[in-house]
């Protein structure tokens, strides 16, 4: 797989995943991801990226009803 940003050799290795959304952060550490050796990029596979936007929703509906009671 090369990379779409330099064309550099991507490989399967873990990266992190950080977003800062609607009053919240998420870190995850190591998600299995591509990374290019040379410039860094990561690209997730569909699957991972399937659970990463599951664990947002989560959040995002956890956030809703605490700004619900407050």
């Amino acid at each position: 797989m090369k990379c779409m940003h330099c064309k550099g050799t991507m490989k399967k290795n873990i990266a992190p995943f950080h977003i800062d959304r609607k009053g919240y952060h998420l870190t995850l550490d190591t998600v299995p991801a591509w990374v290019c050796n040379q410039c860094g990029e990561v690209y997730f596979d569909e699957h991972e990226v399937d659970s990463i936007q599951e664990i947002i929703q989560a959040l995002e509906d956890r956030t809703e009803k605490l700004i619900a009671v407050a």
